[in-house]
């Protein structure tokens, strides 16, 4: 048994899922044990081949990669490579101080290559190359990668706030769903942690390389003792072959490292993610005849100087100025077929008579955009407007509780061409300007600095914004703005308002609808509510009348077992609205004071609602009406007690008497739109209440 449950564990353990887990911590030791361990010249022959393998490698994937977080283990490879060299130079040092006296090829062929091929056996010449190449590695390279990651990771540091602060505008709005929002919050922190890594990162290439420059100044003091003292060699002759052994060695081991520090510097100063390096060089060097058709005018002037390589420059002038013509012909055929007239459609034949196909129904919500717009709501070219409505109407549902009706899109010549409109039953209920491919960036009240740009307001909240470049992003998020992109800007302007059109956009066709759906669970509730107990206006009313005072209608249930229990005495939608209320009371305190805390509200003077009660009293069914003064007064006085209790970051509640609730609610919605009024008999019993401002006749 205990050997079959080893054969199992064996078996389990180099399972290709296990051994791919078991690759890192492998290499690890391996390269630790080149340390130690002896190493026979074709092992190291094979390790400094794999060592080039690699570091050219990991330079062609931080070519191709589009952004720096899609090669987010490049740190740890940095360190990993640096270590592997060194554990090489380590083990290559002890063979040539070993073996050095037996020739050139004592440590292998690969350093006998480097140290006779590519510096045809000239030690002064491999020691210059060898010098170069770390200064280029030390001073140029890993220098500027290492202060380009360092200003990354501030920046991305101080941008965190920013992008946190978008990332919640859009999960609030309905672009996004929760799932997307963490995703998003964990890219965020990843970019951050990416560049502080890449920061420390850099140090070891900056390390390697001084270590390169002692390494080879050991080998060569090291092997002029040992050739002389040990293996009684002449001066001249151990000098060569230590010299020319040590400056292979450092070559073959420079060589990766510079290909490592080129990979870390492409890495850290990609910007953008539209494509590979290769595409965006292409793109954005060589895609101007223009610029070409200069450079190749000015080498042909070069070259036409007698003694210059004429032949050099004029034909690498020849070379521009063709690939200048190629790009001109291009650039005009595309002009060409985006001016090529479109053949005119063919129109239908007009009637003789007008018909009911003449009429044309008048759409419950409409956004008609200007035509600079059209390619935000285009499906043909995957406009990322259109994603996002489809997600609001999907959030709209969840949180209000009813299907609202679809969107319909148009565009308007009538519009200015960067201009948009809302409409609500062919009523226009918004307005703004949108600017496809720039950015804005909203106030909300603690920026450190202005930005330059097209001043604005935020559409849909009122507060200062500018609209900015793409290249002005991150400076923004440093700066404290939250930037969000035109589409993001249209869409939440559409949320806000549908939010506070929600009772208009519930007709009697979306009440059938929702009845009908709740009616697939509990059908007997529903079919002794409508039209038994009820007509449909007069429910259609009363979820009006809680979405009015932004009182969601997900719990259908609730309202529908409360009209049913009240409707047989009760017909009064006004009337049947504050039972409902009653019902849903715990739901509304908890949207307003989440948690089980304590309620702080307003309250009315025990003077003043005894005045309004008697008001209420004498004024007949729908309410009685408020001496002008004394109305005055109310007015001013909620408001001002309404803008402290906001200043504090809390809600503005009034909390009133159940047959007061209604009259002050309608009266002082317009004139405070964030008020909510709430009856005392809406809070539930287990909520504590603390008044933290009295609401008297008096100033």
């Amino acid at each position: 048994m205990g050997v079959m449950n080893g054969s199992l564990n064996l078996r389990t353990l180099f399972a290709p899922g296990n051994i791919r887990t078991l690759a890192g911590p492998l290499l690890i030791i391996l390269i630790l044990a080149m340390m130690v361990l002896p190493l026979p010249a074709f092992v190291l022959d094979l390790m400094f081949t794999f060592n080039i393998a690699v570091s050219v490698m990991v330079m062609l994937v931080a070519m191709y990669t589009k952004k720096p977080l899609d090669f987010s283990v490049f740190p740890t490879v940095l360190l990993v490579t640096t270590l592997l060299r060194l554990s090489l130079n380590v083990a290559s040092t002890r063979v040539v101080l070993l073996d050095g006296h037996k020739g050139p090829d004592a440590a292998g062929k690969v350093i006998e290559a480097f140290g006779h091929f590519l510096v045809g056996g000239n030690t002064a010449v491999g020691l210059v190359v060898f010098i170069i190449l770390t200064l280029i590695n030390f001073v140029v390279i890993t220098k500027g990668a290492g202060r380009i990651a360092e200003v990354g990771a501030r920046f991305t540091l101080d941008a965190m706030p920013g992008k946190q602060m978008a990332i919640d505008a859009d999960l609030n709005a309905g672009l996004i769903d929760e799932k997307e929002a963490k995703r998003r919050r964990a890219e965020t922190s990843q970019e951050a942690d990416f560049y502080g890594a890449m920061d420390g990162a850099s140090k070891f290439v900056r390390g390697d390389a001084v270590a390169g420059i002692l390494i080879m100044a050991i080998n060569v003091v090291g092997g002029l003792i040992v050739g002389v003292l040990q293996h009684n060699m002449e001066l001249g002759q151990a000098a060569t072959n230590y010299t020319l052994l040590t400056i292979g060695d450092g070559l073959v081991a420079q060589l990766p490292a510079l290909i490592i520090s080129v990979a870390a510097g492409l890495v850290v100063s990609r910007v953008g993610d539209d494509g590979d390096m290769g595409s965006q060089v292409i793109g954005q060097v060589f895609s101007n005849p223009q610029v070409l058709l200069l450079t190749g005018a000015i080498l042909g002037i070069l070259g036409l100087i007698p003694g210059m390589p004429n032949f050099v420059f004029l034909l690498l002038a020849s070379g521009l100025g063709y690939l200048a013509w190629r790009g001109g012909a291009r650039q005009a055929e595309l002009v060409e077929e985006a001016e090529a007239p479109t053949a005119a459609p063919v129109l239908p034949a007009e009637s003789q008579e007008a018909s009911w196909s003449d009429v044309t129904p008048v759409d419950v919500l409409g956004l008609e955009v200007g035509y600079r717009l059209i390619p935000m709501v285009d499906k043909g070219q995957d406009g990322e407007l259109l994603k996002r409505i489809r997600g609001l109407r999907k959030k709209f549902a969840r949180d209000i509780g009813f299907l609202a009706a679809p969107v319909h899109i148009r565009d308007n010549l009538e519009l200015k061409p960067n201009a948009y409109r809302i409409v609500l039953k062919g009523v226009e209920i918004g307005v703004g300007a949108a600017f496809p491919g720039q950015f804005m960036a909203i106030n909300p009240g603690r920026v450190s600095g202005p930005l330059n740009g097209r001043d604005t307001t935020d559409p849909a909240f009122g507060l200062p914004a500018v609209w900015i470049d793409a290249a002005q992003r991150e400076q923004a998020h440093a700066l404290g703005y939250t930037v969000v992109d035109a589409s993001t800007v249209v869409a939440t302007h559409l949320n806000h308002l549908i939010l506070s059109h929600a009772s208009e956009l519930l007709g009697r066709i979306e009440t059938q609808a929702l009845l009908d759906h709740i009616a697939k669970d509990t059908p007997k509730l529903v079919e002794d509510l409508v039209p038994k107990l009820l007509p449909l206006a007069s429910v259609q009313r009363v979820l009006q009348n809680l979405l009015d005072e932004g009182v969601n209608i997900r719990d259908m249930r609730t309202v529908v077992e409360v009209l049913a229990e009240h409707a047989p005495r009760i017909q009064d939608p006004l009337e049947l609205t504050t039972r409902v209320r009653q019902a849903l009371g715990r739901a509304i305190v908890q949207g307003l004071f989440p948690g089980n805390g304590e309620v702080q509200v307003m309250a009315l003077d025990p003077g003043l609602e005894r005045v309004l009660m008697q008001a209420m009293a004498g004024g007949g069914p729908d309410g009685g009406a408020i001496e002008p003064g004394l109305a005055d007064t109310l007015l001013r006085e909620t408001a001002a007690a309404a803008q402290r209790m906001e200043d504090t970051g809390l809600p503005p509640v009034l909390l009133v008497p159940a047959p007061l609730r209604w009259l002050l609610s309608r009266f002082l919605r317009r004139a405070v739109p964030t008020l909510k009024v709430v009856a005392n008999s809406e809070v539930p019993e287990t909520r504590l209440i603390r008044v933290s401002a009295m609401i008297s006749a008096s100033p």
